[in-house]
């Protein structure tokens, strides 16, 4: 509700398939292409939130290439490079595409997540424009936006980040926890699914693996995610989004078990 209460006219393009529990890559592409010009468009960078559901490389150029027949402010949302495959460069991929493809947009970075810093809010704003003297006019267009919201920010946070960052042997600590961290996570992805089918479920589980990043969209309708939580105490959110960092070797064979008693019902 952040643009909404901005004052913004926000609308929504196709993104998931409630079919195929995975991209509606042809609808986007065509709410894309029919946007207004001047519309503005939010993208998730990597481990889309809440459906878990990110593009292909293949398909992020088929993306990049609609968005360039238009004229749209692209606005860029990376809240978890480095947590959906693993390696912050990987997930890299649609930022560095868009650059090298010749779109100007912002990208919003968050730390919160990758650096554990949640309640510091650390992050960034970049800018991509077309001439130094374009950037000198958005810098002072963001100064005055800035400075009656916050002024100056918390500097402790944004320190911690940059001393991470800015060091050969902690970057590389750093990048080798997030993978370990988003590597628990895949293996809880591999493990609720085969759990799954251990207990006997008959349905097609395919997308828990399929998707990417802390959140899946399971494809529980709202009744069984209130049967989820009456009869079996396990809480997700109403749309059937299962916050996978929750799940771990200890719980999965009750939470599947658990699943597979509301979806067979």
């Amino acid at each position: 509700k952040i643009f909404a209460t901005a004052g913004m006219d926000v609308r929504s393009y196709r993104y998931w398939d409630a079919n195929t529990l995975g991209l509606d890559l042809e609808g986007m592409l065509e709410d894309l292409a029919h946007a207004p010009d001047g519309s503005a468009v939010l993208l998730h960078a990597c481990a889309h939130n809440p459906t878990g559901v990110d593009p292909t490389k293949e398909q992020w150029d088929i993306i990049s290439a609609t968005l360039k027949q238009k004229k749209l402010a692209i606005f860029i949302d990376s809240a978890y490079q480095g947590f959906a495959s693993g390696d912050a460069e990987a997930d890299a991929y649609a930022m560095r595409k868009l650059e090298a493809d010749g779109h100007n947009y912002a990208l919003s970075q968050s730390f919160a997540k990758n650096f554990g810093l949640y309640g510091e809010r650390v992050g960034t704003l970049s800018m991509i424009c077309a001439s130094p003297e374009e950037a000198k006019r958005v810098e002072s267009q963001l100064k005055l936006i800035i400075r009656p919201m916050y002024s100056s920010p918390p500097l402790a946070g944004a320190r911690i980040v940059q001393e991470v960052l800015g060091d050969a042997a902690l970057c590389a600590q750093w990048r080798s926890e997030c993978a370990i961290m988003a590597n628990r996570i895949i293996d809880m992805r591999i493990a609720l699914k085969e759990a799954l089918v251990k207990v006997g479920s008959s349905k097609n589980w395919d997308h828990i693996t399929n998707q990417i990043g802390m959140f899946c969209f399971s494809g529980m309708t709202p009744d069984q995610v209130l049967k989820l939580k009456e009869e079996h105490h396990i809480y997700i959110t109403g749309d059937g989004r299962i916050s996978m960092a929750g799940v771990t070797t200890s719980n999965v064979d009750y939470i599947a078990k658990a699943i597979h008693a509301v979806t067979s019902a």
